[in-house]
This record gives C-alpha cells, structure tokens and sequence, in this order.
C-alpha cells in the first residue's frame, strides 16, 4: 500500500491538431483511422466532405504564390476528403512523426515505416496533412469546425503559477481544518468548507454584492 501511495504519475498536457485524409487515400479511411486510434489519439471530430477550389485556395492561404498552389487546389477539391481533431498529449508533433515528410517517393527512402510513404504516391499526392503548429492547428480546426470551441493551453509553468497562487492556500487551509473537525463525511464537509470560504466568493451585505478593493 505504502509504494502504491508514493507511486508518482507523469502528467499529461492533451493538444489537439487536425488531420485530412486526402483524395489519393480516402479509400484506406477505416485503415488510417485504426492506425490513429492504435498511436494513442482520440478522434474528437470528424467529417466527411469535399471541399470547392476557393475553400481549399483559403484553407491553403500560406501557400498562395507557390508554383504547385494551383494543383494543390485542384487536387484536394477533386474528391471527398475526411477531416478529423485529434488529441493527445504532443499530438502535433506527435502526428507529424507518424505522417513522415511532405514528399512520398523520398520518404520511402528516408522514412519507410510512415503513413505517407505507404499510401502517398508522390509529393503533391501524400495521403495526409497535419498542423505544422499549435496556431496552425487552432486556425485549421476553425476552418474545417467553425462551431468547435477552441481554448488556449495555458503553459505548465503558468498552469503551476495559478495552481500555487490561487488553489494550493485555501485547500491547505480547508484540509487543516478537515482534520481538525474529522467529520463523518469528509469529502462532503470539505466541498463545503470550500464553497463557504473560496477567496473568490463575491461578499454580500445587505442584499448588495461588496466589491473587493
């Protein structure tokens, strides 16, 4: 019992990117999808749809100018595609490793065991696309998902700031006064001793709510 108590458990800090299943790979979906599932993720969304060329001249915005942006366009609004959020801890780059490079006939040199080398076909037709960046990812699930909700991910060292700022003194205060008390219910004596003493509470007077100074 004691080690299981002193066991320590690595935190996890969950990240969503986007996926596209591309026209040259629609076909092997189910299989893709497996395979995402398997490497860790959750599909938190996903949707089947075929985008026009100006949709997909937009979603491909930072590529506008480039020799290739004109076959881009055409090729991914040639069929249906399938979009999907993905989430895990460092799914990025996590996704990013298990696509492989851009280019399908050199990665099947370079990195034969990704998704990329076995269903892309050439360096335009790669089967798949992932979020470069955290802000690509957040601008690409509002493009493909505009009602999905999207909330910054504060930093573990701002996470921990506000942890010990804001939470850390009053449940240490409302645990103190917990075994002091020894209620026969503790859980409920201390969802209540919080709720009566959070530090955030506005102070009522008189019918009127007290601004804090």
């Amino acid at each position: 019992m004691q080690g299981r108590m002193d066991q320590t458990y690595p935190r996890i800090y969950v990240e969503r990117t986007l996926a596209l299943i591309k026209p040259d790979a629609i076909h092997k979906a189910k299989e893709i999808e497996d395979i995402i599932l398997k490497a860790g993720f959750i599909i938190l969304q996903k949707r089947k749809l075929q985008l026009s060329p100006e949709q997909c001249s937009d979603f491909y915005a930072d590529q506008y100018g480039k020799l290739f942006f004109p076959s881009l366009t055409a090729f991914m609004s040639s069929c249906p595609i399938v979009v999907m959020i993905l989430a895990r801890d460092n799914a990025i780059a996590h996704w990013k490793s298990i696509i492989g490079p851009v280019n399908s006939i050199k990665t099947r040199e370079t990195h034969p065991g990704c998704l990329r080398a076995k269903y892309g076909t050439s360096d335009l037709k790669n089967a798949l696309h992932g979020s470069e960046s955290f802000h690509a990812a957040e601008r690409e699930i509002k493009f493909m998902f505009p009602n999905s909700v999207i909330e910054p991910f504060p930093s573990r060292e701002a996470t921990e700031e506000y942890l010990s700022r804001s939470v850390n003194p009053t449940l240490l205060h409302g645990l103190t006064e917990l075994c002091k008390n020894k209620p026969l219910n503790p859980c409920i004596w201390l969802a209540d001793w919080l709720i009566n003493n959070n530090p955030n509470k506005p102070q009522i007077c008189d019918g009127a709510i007290v601004e804090a100074e």
